[in-house]
């Protein structure tokens, strides 16, 4: 059971709550699902923006009801990574206090600042120890933190260590079925993640991928490597691309890269204001038998 209770000065006036019946209803809520024999988590909406003096009574009563967990919540995305640090002190200080033991603290977040996910980083920093997140980060207003960008920075400072191999899939799959189109620029998932035209950059990661090298393709010019979770380098083809970048596009696909192949393609290259399509390349590579294949 999760019960929240918003408990911010904003929300109480709104409401014409008193700090006195917000004590009430947490113990009554907690001590129900307690009798029950139910696991319970006491949730204070708008946390961040609660005072420590309307806090600590609350979080004191709900423990003292039965309460297995505390869950903090910037509801309306407001904090600021310090602020959570200094949230998490506070709430591991009053857990302390009462000689709890085994109270877990959760963390929820929202991105109204787009700061949802260094703050989910920060509060597991600073002792909590239940992160939530949504999938592509999908929830009220601009979101929660995504759930796929969390586990891909976890997994990256190597604060777990499990296979995440299959977390493009999600996010597609999550993409597909909440109707969501995956932004180009998405980190990480999004089509242009691990896709460059740069000729110094491509050439690099080429260089790479002709050593027979995928781990070194995948991180000379990438601080995210595309195995980890699936995913792979792209070369396409730009205005600032070089004869590499067009080499090893139409290896890829079987045709034979001529230099009169070559040069048509990056005369058109550098002509467009914007990266090449596939079908654009092959059309400029060579006739309609090409483009057809």
């Amino acid at each position: 059971i999760m019960a929240f209770l918003g408990a911010s000065p904003i929300r109480l006036y709104t409401e014409g709550w008193s700090e006195e019946l917000l004590e009430e209803r947490t113990r009554s809520s907690v001590r129900l699902a307690k009798d029950d024999g139910l696991q319970i988590t006491f949730v204070t909406e708008d946390t961040v923006r609660s005072r420590p003096d309307c806090l600590d009574p609350l979080f004191r009563a709900a423990i003292d009801a039965g309460a297995h967990r505390l869950c903090l919540c910037d509801t309306v995305g407001h904090a600021t990574p310090d602020g959570v640090r200094n949230l998490l002190e506070f709430t591991r200080d009053v857990i302390d206090s009462v000689g709890a033991e085994g109270i877990g603290i959760d963390w929820h977040g929202h991105n109204d600042r787009g700061l949802g996910l260094i703050n989910a980083l920060a509060a597991i920093e600073a002792g909590a120890t239940r992160i939530h997140g949504t999938a592509m980060g999908v929830g009220e207003r601009t979101g929660n933190t995504e759930m796929g960008l969390l586990l891909v920075n976890l997994a990256l400072l190597g604060w777990i260590d499990q296979d995440l191999s299959t977390l493009g899939e999600y996010v597609q799959a999550s993409s597909d079925s909440l109707n969501v189109p995956i932004p180009r620029g998405y980190p990480v998932f999004g089509k242009d993640a691990f896709e460059t035209s740069t000729g110094v950059h491509a050439s690099a990661v080429i260089k790479a991928l002709r050593k027979g090298d995928d781990w070194l393709a995948n991180r000379v010019y990438s601080g995210v490597p595309a195995d980890l979770f699936g995913l792979e380098q792209v070369i396409a083809v730009g205005p600032m691309s070089g004869r590499s970048n067009v080499i090893w596009f139409l290896e890829k696909r079987g045709i034979e890269p001529t230099d009169e192949r070559v040069q048509r393609v990056l005369d058109l290259a550098k002509t467009t204001p914007r990266q090449l399509t596939d079908a654009e390349v092959l059309d400029a590579a060579g006739d309609s038998e090409l483009t057809r294949s």
